[in-house]
Order: structure tokens, then sequence, then C-alpha cells
């Protein structure tokens, strides 16, 4: 009997001083994982490092955060698909427990609550007060129940993939994913998870993405009817 094989993605640009770290911290020996790393143009040694931590490079020229992870569906060949931030935030030892729960509960999709267990400076403030308000808008306009809108570590059946029509391609598309998995019928869960310092430096502009992201909701609310 073949393994599940498990495709985990990991979008980068310049995380030469993370990549490795997070690639080596990810299990290898609960199933066939296949490590995909979508590079958008990095200037440093992000996609060295990454290859000689046995990662599947593909380089995205077209910027976007949306973009790179569908580049990496595209190309992701497990049944199963798990994401990570390349800056060493997320904890990657815990994906074996969550694919676990994603099966035994019979799950389509697990998105990762940062919230819940935040502990200190870990996230700065303005970076708190916009995920709120950008969770709260989530939350009223489309009658989902998240605490975090915005993380960026989710655990789901590729196959769902089919079901959704994902349009945005910048930091939108880690909020359309959840509200459309939430609110599509599918069986979906929000799962606590420890929040880390990132390594390297911050890629979010904490104003101009999340009024963009604020943006988007309200008009794919309005545009849904």
């Amino acid at each position: 009997m073949n393994p599940m094989k498990v495709s985990v993605i990991i979008p980068t640009m310049n995380e030469e001083g993370s990549i490795g770290e997070v690639l080596d911290s990810i299990p290898k020996d609960f199933a066939d994982v296949e490590m995909i790393v979508v590079d958008t143009n990095s200037k440093d040694r992000t996609v060295e490092i990454a290859k000689s931590k046995g990662a599947k490079v593909i380089g995205e020229p077209r910027r976007g955060y949306g973009r790179a992870y569908k580049t990496g569906f595209e190309n992701a060949e497990g049944e199963i698909i798990v994401t990570l931030d390349g800056d060493s935030t997320y904890p990657a030892e815990a994906i074996p427990d969550l694919v676990k729960t994603l099966l035994d509960d019979g799950l389509d999709f697990i998105t990762c609550d940062r919230i819940s267990m935040l502990k200190g400076e870990t996230m700065n403030f303005q970076h708190r007060l916009g995920n709120l308000i950008l969770t709260k808008a989530a939350n009223i306009l489309f009658g989902v129940k998240l605490k975090d809108s915005q993380s960026g570590m989710w655990v789901f059946r590729r196959e769902m993939l089919k079901r959704l029509r994902l349009e945005a391609d910048g930091m939108q598309f880690s909020e359309e994913l959840k509200i459309k998995a939430f609110s599509g019928g599918m069986k979906v869960r929000e799962v606590p998870i420890e929040y880390r310092h990132r390594i390297g430096d911050v890629k979010l502009n904490t104003w101009k993405d999340g009024t963009r992201n604020l943006a988007f909701i309200v008009i794919s609310r309005l545009s849904s009817g």
C-alpha cells in the first residue's frame, strides 16, 4: 500500500535566514512528504538553501501571495496540502497531528488560529488590530465564525480546490479561501496553534494591505448579492 502523500507549500521572497530551519522542522516520517517552495524572485540564497534541503523549487515571477499559492497548488501531487510561511512563524511540527485530525474527523479544510494562543509581542499591535477588524468584517458579512481570518497555515484535501473558485492573487487570497470554505457547505474547522516570532524582514504593509483586504471583503459581499 502506497503511503499517503502530503504536499507542504511555502511561498518565499528573500527568506535565506529562515527557510532552511522551516524545511528542517517539517516532519518527514508520518507520510510521503513533498516540500514545495514557490519563490518570487528572491535576491538572496533562498532558492539555493531550499534545494539543498530537498525542496522542489518553483519560480513564480508574478508577484502576489495568492498567485504563489495557486502556482503551488497546481504543482502539488499530494492528496493533502499543507501551507506554511517561510519565516518560521508557524509550527511545522504540528503538521502530523493536524493531518490526523483532518482525516480522523472527516474534514475538508482546517485553518489554524494564531490568536487564541498568542503570547507577548509575537504579533505587534497594528497587526492584531488589523486582524481583528478584518476577521469581524468577514464574520459579519459572510456569517462565518472565524477567530483569525488572516492565518497562513492551512491543512486541506486537495480535491476541495475543485469546489472553490479562488480569484484573488494578493494577500486577499487568505481570507477568500477561508470565507469560501467556511460558507461553502464543507466540513471545516479552526484549530489553535502557537505563533512565533518571525525571522527576517516583514513583507506585510499593515495599513495598505489591510485596506485592500477590507475592500475585497466588502466588494465580495456586495457582488455575491
